[in-house]
């Protein structure tokens, strides 16, 4: 390879790897509103502390923003946890047809009950189907709650008003840590 060329393809390289790189601040942010959104979960439903305790990893999202008109969709942004640290940024997104009017606000927490489940998800660009239900926060919610397919769902309304009697699914992006 001519030293010219090889001095492209560094340049490139680093150049790549500096757009997927973590953005420390980025990350900070997202873990100060992913711990207050958790603190605010356990608050409303301590039980919920009992997936914390046995999940081997968890994602919170702390605000996703939902809308729709007919048409729906989602977007957030978030924190994949193994072992208390962030490892990964996770980006849900989510596109839903049918009757629905309104926006709201909420956050999701996902739970991985097995190496195998997170594993799956790590892969990138992970789906849960329409089928796939997830469990609104409310006092004593978690008492019956479970994991479906290795993984355990949980939303909690941030505000909003939502009307909605649709169909779709969300979408997850992993990015790992450098």
């Amino acid at each position: 390879m001519k030293p010219r060329n090889l001095v492209i393809a560094l340049c490139g390289l680093a150049i790549a790897t500096t757009a997927w790189a973590w953005d420390p601040k980025e990350v900070e942010e997202l873990d100060g509103k992913a711990q207050a959104a958790t603190a605010e979960l356990l608050k409303n439903d301590a039980g919920m502390q009992r997936f914390f305790d046995s999940a081997v990893a968890h994602v919170v999202i702390p605000t996703v923003g939902k809308a729709g008109i007919g048409i729906g969709g989602a977007r957030g942004k978030g924190l994949l946890y193994e072992n208390g640290k962030p490892t990964a940024i996770v980006t849900l997104t989510q596109l839903t047809v049918g009757f629905q009017w309104g926006g709201q606000a909420y956050s999701e927490f996902i739970f991985f009950k097995d190496d195998v489940a997170l594993a799956d998800f790590k892969r990138g660009n992970y789906e849960l189907g329409a089928q796939a239900s997830a469990v609104a926060v409310t006092i004593g919610a978690s008492a019956d709650a479970d994991y479906s397919g290795g993984v355990a769902i949980f939303t909690q309304v941030k505000g909003g008003l939502m009307y909605e009697a649709s169909v779709g699914g969300q979408k997850f992006k992993v990015e790992p840590a450098n």
